[in-house]
């Protein structure tokens, strides 16, 4: 199978254009806001259940209840947008060594070097 002809992988990742680093960013910011909104509706829930009715905190229950399973949804993309970035590193690696053995066998000799170097110095 030739993969070097379809620049997209099976999940509709577009390989070298940048778009995976931007959704992870997106996803990134997305999922930290709703953390910040958990966190002030847990604050500002447990100052209205300590001053006011239980209606009150029955609503402010069932915010921040929403904003958590927000969260929780944004994190479970960011996860599955990691994954396939890592699958798509994964399957370029392995065509680009399948498309030039020679040239990733020096590569790794030259990289294997160098850490024996590294590590040898003291």
């Amino acid at each position: 199978m030739d993969q070097t002809n379809n620049p997209t992988a099976s999940n509709g990742i577009t390989a070298g254009t940048g778009t995976i680093g931007s959704d992870t960013g997106a996803a990134r910011e997305r999922l930290l806001g709703d953390l910040k909104n958990a966190i002030g509706e847990a604050e500002h829930w447990l100052r209205s259940a300590a001053s006011s009715s239980a209606d009150g905190a029955e609503e402010a229950k069932s915010q921040f209840k929403e904003t958590l399973r927000s969260a929780k949804t944004n994190l479970l993309t960011l996860e599955d947008t990691a994954l396939a970035k890592g699958k798509l590193a994964a399957q370029c690696a392995d065509t680009y060594v399948h498309d030039n053995p020679w040239r990733s066998v020096v590569i790794g000799a030259v990289v294997g070097l160098l850490a024996g170097v590294i590590i040898a110095r003291d």
